[in-house]
């Protein structure tokens, strides 16, 4: 998921201006949702420019106040203004992230210095930070209710963190830090999304499709006849990527599919380790200038965790009981591969995600081939807004009216019992060449309050790469797939569900371990019988998944997860290591990762191979020193999940309390105290240990 700030005070009320730019002018579409029917690329460069100027305006007004500073008139006057930039800043960056083009990427680079100008001059204006720090030393005179408090603390010190102590030589070097890397950080994601588009896999023989599903030969041919080319063609997006390795016989194929996936943008035209190491010396700098030892510390802060120390802890203790349970996993499924046909000495990371499909299907007569004509998109999608339905109330419908950025884009108007409107919700379902891997939740407006009291609510997006339908066959969704959507959605509701007064506060503006509790915890209902019988049905026969199916996802929930967990771990570990330190490392990126987890390898290493080039959470999203955040939610969902299990899983009670205490309270008090409260006690990292099946 991800959120763009740019800079301390956001908000995201519709404005009048007066300049004719869809952008800017009030939207007269239902709910005020954003025009992108008329929005043309030409309209994002003066739309940034008249907001900033705007945005400029707005901050001398409560800069230049003459009245002595008070909570209403330099606090809440900073979280109202900067309307109109906040606006075009957050359907720019979305888009760009889901529909991309030339134009937008180098505009991106374009905007960039006067973004950070822009920035800077709320951040680092002195005038508004000494009213700021008034209003902060008499924080206990002031009366405030929990959520204002909370404001203030975070206002003071967003405006701490972002350099307003410096001396003005160092606020000038800060500045520059944060445009280079700004720029340093886009020029990753562009070099990432061009070297997932530069490689094709064209095959052009019947022998080369040797074990591949039927389905999966007719996505390739759709997509080779697309790009006007011969025969079959696999790229590197996700569902292409995944299936030809579960199901290709063809190990040398396999091998090739592998290393090109594992190396984007390792080297080449497209190469990111310097553009990682311009990124972690700009990030090194800027936390040491604000006196922090290095970018972790800076970074922990403000997050649940608080230092490093407790993370690597955290990650370690974890690991420790994981990895003899995945080395087991992985010993058991090459000795499966070598009774059945392997002849080579070890098994490589390229045969692993065959021989473990071939291996799960072996052990649990299980396979993704088998369980997809059961979750055709359509059906899940209906299926997790019933979910939604039973434990929120909520109800989706589809509005045709209502434009997106892209024609794949559905629209939906979400209401409550009543009818009252929640939120609309943008569902981005498949993969296109304009749109970066993965998948995630973002919003171009996020809930909050008016000064009069009225409810402005939400317009938020999922982005997802599941495969696309072809001419004789619907989108069919893996389990796995399933679990992702479900994940996103819960994302999706922390946004809708929001009712907060403060909009740098409301739906996902929590800290950076505490944001995924939502959507793991929705993953859960996935392997729920009561769940999956609602809406599992083949899509030609229309046959109620069977019984014994769901007993095997059930059964086969932990398949790997020891495997799982130790690969996530790595992540988690990679991204300490390269912000968990005083200076920026010498070696390229395939040293520095074999350096930090050889020791912890569950499969032989590749020569030329390293994730981090490509890793984008960490280097070009908001998980920097924070991919631990994944396990740590983990921990909280595992306990959190427990009580749904102990009062049933669509029990109104429980969810109106998740709801009450965490869904709709945004990041207005502290995420440890709105967790107690919801579940009576702190959580233990032997919940998740159990939860996987490592431990008893």
């Amino acid at each position: 998921m991800k959120k763009f700030f740019w800079v301390i005070l956001t908000a995201f009320i519709i404005t009048s201006c007066n300049m004719s730019n869809p952008l800017l002018e009030t939207s007269t579409l239902p709910y005020g949702a954003p025009r992108f029917d008329l929005i043309q690329d030409s309209d994002y460069r003066p739309a940034f420019e008249q907001a900033i100027q705007e945005g400029k305006k707005e901050i001398d007004l409560i800069a230049n106040n003459p009245d002595a500073p008070t909570f209403e008139n330099t606090i809440i006057a900073m979280e109202y203004a900067g309307n109109a930039f906040s606006q075009v800043a957050n359907i720019f960056y979305n888009v760009m992230e889901a529909n991309t083009s030339d134009f937008l990427q180098q505009l991106a680079e374009e905007m960039t210095p006067l973004v950070n100008e822009y920035s800077m001059y709320v951040s680092l204006n002195e005038k508004l930070f000494q009213r700021v720090k008034a209003v902060w030393e008499l924080k206990e005179q002031l009366n405030l209710t929990n959520e204002e408090a909370r404001l203030l603390e975070k206002s003071y010190k967003g405006f701490v963190r972002n350099g307003a102590n410096l001396s003005a030589e160092d606020k000038i070097k800060f500045s520059e830090y944060s445009e280079k890397l700004a720029l340093a950080t886009l020029q990753f994601g562009k070099n990432n999304l061009a070297a997932q588009n530069a490689f094709k896999l064209q095959l052009t023989q019947e022998e080369e499709l040797a074990g591949l599903p039927d389905y999966v030969k007719n996505i390739a041919a759709e997509t080779a006849a697309a790009k006007q080319m011969e025969g079959w063609v696999f790229d590197l997006s996700y569902p292409s990527y995944k299936a030809f390795m579960q199901y290709s016989t063809r190990r040398d194929l396999r091998e090739k599919l592998y290393k090109a996936y594992n190396s984007k943008s390792v080297g080449g035209e497209f190469d990111n380790n310097s553009t990682v190491k311009e990124i972690l010396d700009l990030r090194l700098k800027i936390a040491q200038i604000l006196g922090y030892e290095n970018y972790a510390e800076y970074a922990l802060e403000m997050r649940m965790a608080k230092n490093a120390d407790k993370v690597n802890s955290f990650l370690a203790a974890l690991m420790q009981p994981t990895l003899p349970v995945a080395r087991k996993e992985v010993a058991a499924i090459e000795r499966y591969a070598k009774k059945n046909g392997f002849e080579g000495d070890k098994i490589m990371p390229w045969d692993f995600t065959f021989w473990s499909e071939k291996y799960k299907d072996a052990t649990y007569d299980l396979s993704d081939n088998m369980l997809k004509p059961y979750f055709q998109l359509d059906s899940c999608i209906n299926a997790v807004f019933g979910l939604a339905g039973k434990l929120y109330g909520l109800n989706f419908a589809e509005r045709n009216d209502i434009p997106a950025y892209h024609p794949d884009v559905r629209v939906y108007d979400v209401t409550d019992e009543s009818g009252k409107h929640v939120a609309l919700f943008y569902a981005d379902f498949f993969p296109r060449e304009s749109k970066r891997g993965g998948a995630w939740m973002t919003s171009f407006g996020d809930q909050y309050k008016t000064l009069d009291g009225k409810d402005v609510r939400p317009f938020i997006n999922i982005v997802t790469n599941f495969t696309k339908p072809t001419a004789d066959t619907p989108s069919l969704i893996t389990h796995d797939e399933l679990t992702t959507l479900l994940h996103e959605f819960g994302h999706a509701l922390h946004g809708m569900l929001s009712d907060g007064r403060f909009v740098s506060m409301s739906g996902t503006s929590v800290a950076r371990d505490f944001v995924e509790l939502p959507s793991q915890l929705m993953e859960n209902w996935a392997y729920e019988s009561e769940f999956l019988n609602s809406f599992a049905r083949h899509y030609q026969t229309g046959e109620i998944i069977p019984a014994e199916l769901i007993e095997k996802i059930k059964a086969s929930k932990n398949y790997l997860s020891a495997y799982a967990q130790v690969r996530q771990l790595h992540f988690g570990i990679i991204d300490m290591a390269w912000y968990d330190r005083n200076d920026v490392p010498t070696e390229n990126c395939e040293e520095f990762e074999q350096k930090h987890i050889s020791a912890t390898a569950v499969l032989p290493a590749v020569k030329g191979m390293a994730f981090s080039p490509s890793f984008g959470h960490i280097f070009s999203g908001g998980y920097s020193a924070g991919y631990y955040s994944y396990k740590w939610a983990e921990v909280l969902e595992a306990d959190a999940f427990s009580l749904f299990q102990e009062k049933g899983i669509f029990n109104r009670e429980v969810a109106a309390s998740f709801r009450d205490n965490i869904l709709s309270k945004g990041g207005s008090m502290d995420e440890a105290e709105m967790y107690r409260n919801f579940r009576g006690h702190d959580p233990q990292p032997s919940a998740l240990l159990k939860k996987l099946g490592i431990t008893r």
